[in-house]
């Protein structure tokens, strides 16, 4: 995987990778910054920015930002993460300057007009209630409530009624002065471009920005005790979650625990709980099992839905599934169709460029490298099964797991 990278005097890093058999280029600002970076008080703001950012910057409206992308057939979006806020852009190779500069006014130049922040106050009112209507996405959010009870982890990104219904145009403004932090943010490039070309394009636009750095520093996860709740609520299906802690992305067995997750419940429908609960007994339409790095710690949750009747013989059935991989070593001929899937799934992966390019700028954030396919893929490759059947026991020791039930009223 060959990337270039430059780092500018003020800190803000350019990584590129030039894919000539593309008609595209895929762009975009990581901010190593995110909704654990909040104080309880302003939980949601971050999410609340990444609206704002298409609201009005200092020479544009927002008729402007929306139009200026999507009227070249371009694409123009935004998300936030626990630990990380984008601004991105795909746009025709030839549009890319017209992107790039657009990206930097947005992330850079943003206004927060009072007028529009009334007006996003209630599409993120809506946008949470769509969130409570859908039982299999409240339940997440809920149950990184109760596994990371007390902590910023736990809270939900998209913030509550009272906080996102009190920001104001200057909670804004100080936020962002006490958390940027030119030497945490990334421009990423994937496409059919040279990276002398995007050098030429961008670096204008990026050294005028003026160099900043942040004395703050993450509140890092320390303790978790597991927990059991049941909620019952207006649904006409149960709901379950089921998980903890687990590895963090500087943890060297963090990929180990990908091929073991992969296997339990991943995206394939051979995984073990798809294979038990739906294609065995009927008992789902969907069963996933997901496992995420934190900077300091990480997360592994089992998400179904069942009706109310089969709620117990479904659970009952992931934790046969989960003492399985306790207890029995995987064969020979399992563990290499088990790595091989894995291996496959991530190159599909590096297929889509914009995801790579977003991928680009984690890593780079998080790593200051990036982590090449072939040294992942040696990595799952040399797994034994006497390891994962250690990753396991401790990952998935029974009485270390938080359980979340929604029950029908």
């Amino acid at each position: 995987m060959q990337y270039n990278l430059k780092e500018l005097s003020n800190g803000i890093r350019i990584i590129h990778m030039e894919v000539p058999h593309t008609r595209m280029v895929h762009s975009g600002f990581i901010l190593n910054i995110g909704s654990r970076d909040e104080t309880k008080e302003q939980e949601g703001l971050v999410h609340f920015w990444e609206h704002m950012a298409f609201k009005g910057t200092k020479k544009r409206k927002a008729f402007h930002i929306i139009n200026r992308l999507e009227s070249l057939g371009g694409e123009l979006n935004a998300y936030t993460t626990k630990e990380k806020v984008c601004f991105y852009a795909s746009v025709l190779k030839e549009h890319f300057n017209k992107a790039a500069e657009l990206l930097c006014d947005i992330t850079f130049n943003s206004t927060f007009p009072e007028k529009q922040i009334e007006k996003e106050r209630q599409v993120i009112l809506e946008e949470m209630a769509m969130y409570r209507d859908s039982p299999e996405d409240s339940i997440q959010d809920d149950f990184d409530e109760l596994v990371f009870e007390g902590h910023a982890l736990g809270r939900n990104i998209l913030g509550t009624e009272e906080t996102v219904g009190r920001f104001s145009q200057q909670d804004f403004f100080e936020f962002i002065s006490s958390r940027l932090d030119t030497t945490q943010i990334v421009f990423s490039v994937v496409g059919n471009i040279s990276f002398k070309k995007v050098l030429q394009q961008v670096e204008g636009y990026l050294t005028g920005i003026p160099a900043k750095r942040s004395l703050y520093v993450r509140n890092s996860y320390v303790q978790y005790l597991p927990k059991v709740k049941i909620v019952e609520k207006e649904i006409s299906q149960a709901h379950c979650a089921i998980g903890k802690p687990a590895y963090s992305l500087y943890d060297p067995r963090r990929f180990k625990l990908y091929l073991l997750n992969n296997i339990l419940g991943g995206p394939s429908m051979n995984s073990r709980l798809n294979l038990s609960l739906r294609e065995k007994h009927g008992y789902v339409y969907a069963v996933e099992s997901s496992y995420q790095t934190y900077s300091d710690t990480g997360f592994i949750g089992i998400f179904f839905g069942t009706e109310e009747n089969t709620v117990k013989r479904a659970k009952k059935l992931v934790m046969r599934e989960m003492e399985k991989l306790r207890t029995q070593k995987l064969g020979t001929m399992q563990l290499h169709m088990a790595k091989e899937q894995a291996i496959g799934q991530m190159a599909m992966a590096e297929e889509n460029y914009a995801a790579l390019m977003l991928v680009f700028g984690k890593n780079l954030l998080d790593k200051g490298k990036i982590d090449s396919l072939d040294s992942i893929f040696d990595t799952i490759r040399s797994t034994s099964a006497e390891e994962l059947l250690d990753i396991a026991n401790e990952v998935f020791d029974p009485n270390q797991l938080s359980y979340l039930t929604y029950l029908p009223k």
